[in-house]
């Protein structure tokens, strides 16, 4: 079977996983909807009417389109970012333990974001937290390769040992910060932090949708330098390619899709991690193939970790961050003894 072939076998497949688990989070709640009130509700508002549209409730219709289609489209674009962005940086760093967060990106969204909550602004305004996360987060990207530089180049080992320092500089900076803040900006600022989807509006969907979707498509296009980029350093200058330009640019991709996620969820954590690597043992190392199989299997992965976090304790909610490291967690540990086994680490 061709890669082409094999490509669109593989998007199709995780493109049904998708919408299965797209459609169970649209119908489950405290308010069941059925499935076909959900389209009869989708097509009325899309502007195709269906005659089953006449049956459906002011209720129903509001609680699936004003709460939980947001939710769950803002789940499957941070989802996507996450798992495309984390495949990015384990071919990059040629480590299946690498993620979004790795070169301080996380670090630097919670402190633009506490520092948003200490200013007092993240009440005046909707955009204000997302904008102060951002900054952050482009301001950890900018310190770290500034300090990793040598000499016109960036070296992976000091820039991950950068990416550490600037992220432990940042938490402290965080840290800081929230001790000269009252308890109610403290409970803010921990109820972005964990993670989660709940209280989502379509203004989200807007403002991580053409970032979030732009950077994914480069990416893809970038898919086949990638794979050179991944047989090492040496074997890519020899075909010509500008290693440096290329490993930043597809550095500077990844981060700023994984902030503009962490901008409308808080921080979600091992979306970026677990996933690419469970999608490199499904359909192997071929980035054409790994990357739209990631952002696929990493956006339905992090709604499924929502539905599950509204059904285990009802009414009460378990946020979608708790969730994503309450199953990352045991496979994460599985990772790292199985690469000790095989003497890879």
């Amino acid at each position: 079977m061709t890669w082409r072939r094999r490509r669109a076998v593989t998007v199709l497949f995780f493109a049904a996983v998708l919408l299965a688990v797209a459609s169970l989070s649209l119908t489950i709640g405290q308010i069941a909807v059925p499935i076909p009130d959900v389209l009869a509700i989708t097509a009325r508002r899309l502007g195709f009417p269906l005659a089953s549209a006449e049956n459906v409730s002011a209720m129903q219709e509001a609680v699936v389109w004003q709460i939980r289609m947001p939710r769950t489209l803002v789940g499957l674009l941070v989802g996507a970012a996450l798992g495309i962005s984390g495949a990015v940086m384990q071919g990059i760093f040629a480590n299946p333990l690498a993620d979004p967060g790795i070169i301080g990106v996380s670090a630097g969204a919670s402190a633009g974001a506490v520092l948003c909550i200490a200013l007092g602004l993240s009440t005046v305004n909707l955009f204000f937290m997302p904008t102060f996360a951002f900054a952050g987060s482009l301001f950890a990207v900018a310190l770290t390769i500034f300090l990793a530089l040598r000499r016109g180049k960036v070296p992976v080992m000091p820039l991950l040992l950068a990416g550490v320092a600037v992220g432990m500089f940042l938490g402290a900076v965080t840290s800081g910060l929230l001790t000269f803040m009252n308890e109610q900006k403290v409970q803010e600022y921990l109820f972005w932090i964990v993670g989660g989807l709940d209280y989502r509006r379509w203004e989200h969907v807007y403002m991580a949708a053409g970032p979030i979707l732009a950077g994914a498509v480069v990416m893809v296009l970038l898919a086949r330098q990638l794979n050179i980029l991944a047989l090492g350093e040496q074997e890519a200058r020899a075909v010509g390619m500008r290693v440096l330009p290329l490993r930043m640019g597809l550095l500077l991709l990844a981060s700023l899709t994984t902030a503009n996620s962490v901008c409308v969820s808080g921080n979600v954590g091992f979306v970026g991690l677990v996933m690419p690597h469970m999608m490199r043992l499904l359909v192997g190392p071929d980035h054409r193939i790994l990357l739209p199989a990631s952002a696929l299997g990493g956006a339905s992965f992090l709604v499924l970790c929502d539905v599950l976090g509204r059904v285990i304790m009802p009414p009460a909610e378990l946020r979608v961050g708790v969730m994503t490291a309450l199953i990352g967690t045991p496979y994460f540990l599985f990772l790292l003894r199985r690469m000790r086994r095989n003497d890879s680490l």
